[in-house]
């Protein structure tokens, strides 16, 4: 049996078209300038206030501009969404087979707990962990804090899409399966440590 910690935005579903989307709303809504959408490929996965900081928005407004993103992606964007093809197949092997399946993502926990459940992906998790207002917000936070909800830590693995899931896991000395599908360089990740998965039968035979 084993312990995985699955990433969502670039690992089961493809968010990237909402997360864009609504970053542009709010670059827009600050004068700022609209990156190319190569360029805003990069706002999948990190912390938003590091993005947005990286964008030009000033730290005295950060709050203020997620807030704003999240009222867009609350009302439109989270939905602006779909599982990869195999996901779904993959979770239910998994499970099946009685391995334990926990999330761990930068995004909100609640919000993150909506898009399972509207997918119908919610049922295949043990542990829901994600970012608090406030609270944990990188992926090494929110790692820490289902670490602290397991009975065991043996045979844990992450799968995510970024090198901050490769760092991340690392950081608790926990072995990653990156994807090339989500919106992370293969290159950079496997220089990082992690074993690469280009389809969801590969990632499966990479976590047996």
């Amino acid at each position: 049996m084993k312990q995985i910690l699955f990433d969502l935005d670039g690992t089961l579903t493809d968010s990237g078209e909402g997360i864009m989307h609504c970053a542009e709303l709010t670059l827009e809504h600050y004068g700022l300038p609209i990156p190319l959408r190569s360029e805003m490929r990069s706002m999948v996965g990190p912390p938003l206030r590091d993005s947005f900081l990286r964008f030009g928005i000033p730290e005295a407004e950060i709050d203020n501009a997620v807030a704003f993103y999240r009222k867009h992606y609350l009302a439109v964007g989270q939905f602006e969404n779909e599982p990869y093809p195999g996901i779904r197949q993959l979770l239910q092997k998994l499970t099946a087979e009685g391995n334990k399946l926990y999330l761990a993502t930068s995004k909100p926990e609640t919000m993150a707990a909506d898009i399972l459940q509207y997918f119908d992906l919610k049922q295949y998790f043990t542990i829901i962990c994600g970012a608090v207002p406030g609270g944990r917000s990188t992926k090494e936070e929110v790692i820490e804090h289902l670490l602290t909800q397991l009975s065991s830590r043996e045979n844990l693995i992450m799968v995510g899409d970024t090198i901050y899931d490769v760092k991340g896991a690392a950081f608790h000395n926990i072995s990653c399966i990156a994807v090339s599908w989500g919106y992370g360089v293969a290159e950079d990740m496997a220089t990082a440590g992690a074993m690469i998965a280009n389809t969801t039968n590969e990632l499966y035979e990479l976590l047996r």
